[in-house]
C-alpha cells in the first residue's frame, strides 16, 4: 500500500505534457484518488490517457471544506490499497489540502511516494532572478486592505533583513488588487516578480523590475493564476 502524491498540469492547454513519463506509468496504474473536485480530477485523468474508464475510478473529496469526520473516513480507502493524492494544479501537499492526506498516511505507517511533476512555486523563483537559497511561500496575504498592506510592510522588512526571497499567490480575480497594493506599499528600489501563466506558450509571463520600474508599466493579471516574489535585499 502506498499514498502517490500525483502533480496535475498547471494549465490545461499542456495536456499531459508537463509530466514526465515514469509519472504518467504510475499514475495510469493507480484505481481510486483524493481530489479537490472530481469533475476536474476526472477531466485531468482523461487527458492523461488511463487504461481504463473513468467511470471505472473511484474518487473521495479532500479539499478546505472536508472537515474531520469526513477526513477520518479516508484511512478506509488508505488500508485497501494504493490511492493518488490530486490537486486543481502542480503538486499535492503545497498549498494544498492534500497535506492532510499525507499527514494520516504517515500515522498509519502507510509509504508515501512523491511523483515528479511541475510546481509553479519553483518554476517562478527560477525564473525570477531571486535569492533561490532562501526563501519562504507565504500563501495568501490579507484580503483585508489594511492587514494586506501591514503583510506586505512585514515581508519586504524579512527580506532585507534575512536576504529571503518572499514568494506568495492570490486568487486570480484578486491579482490586481493585490499588485497595486505592492506598488504602493513597496520602496521604490524593492525587486517584485510576476510570474503568470506558468508552463503555457501561449500566455506565460515572467517580469522582474524594481517597485519604481514597474510604476511606468502595465500588468494583465486578472483572472490569470499568478505567483508573485518579492526581494528587497
Amino acid at each position: 500500500m502506498a499514498l502517490y502524491l500525483v502533480p496535475n498540469t498547471l494549465c490545461a492547454a499542456s495536456g499531459a505534457g508537463d509530466l514526465p513519463e515514469n509519472t504518467l506509468q504510475v499514475l495510469r496504474t493507480l484505481r481510486c484518488f483524493f481530489v479537490e473536485d472530481v469533475r476536474t480530477a476526472r477531466r485531468f485523468l482523461a487527458r492523461v490517457g488511463m487504461p481504463v474508464p473513468i467511470d471505472t475510478l473511484t474518487f473521495h473529496l479532500l479539499n478546505e471544506h472536508t472537515g474531520p469526520e469526513a477526513l477520518a473516513e479516508l484511512a478506509g480507502p488508505l488500508r485497501q490499497g494504493d490511492v493518488g493524492v490530486i490537486s486543481e494544479a502542480g503538486v499535492p501537499g503545497v498549498a494544498d489540502p492534500g497535506s492532510e492526506a499525507v499527514r494520516m498516511a504517515h500515522q498509519m505507517g502507510i509509504r508515501v511516494v512523491p511523483l515528479i511533476g511541475p510546481s509553479s512555486l519553483l518554476l517562478a523563483l527560477m525564473a525570477s532572478g531571486m535569492n533561490g537559497q532562501s526563501f519562504a511561500f507565504n500563501g495568501y496575504l490579507p484580503v483585508k486592505p489594511a492587514e494586506r498592506a501591514a503583510a506586505i510592510r512585514t515581508l519586504e522588512k524579512r527580506s532585507q533583513t534575512e536576504g529571503q526571497t518572499q514568494i506568495f499567490i492570490e486568487t486570480p480575480y484578486r491579482n490586481m488588487s493585490l499588485w497595486q497594493d505592492l506598488l504602493k506599499y513597496c520602496k521604490p528600489a524593492t525587486r517584485l516578480c510576476i510570474a503568470t501563466d506558468l508552463s503555457d506558450p501561449a500566455a506565460e509571463t515572467v517580469a522582474t523590475h524594481t517597485a519604481a520600474e514597474w510604476q511606468g508599466k502595465t500588468a494583465d493579471l486578472h483572472k490569470r493564476p499568478t505567483v508573485f516574489l518579492l526581494d528587497a535585499r
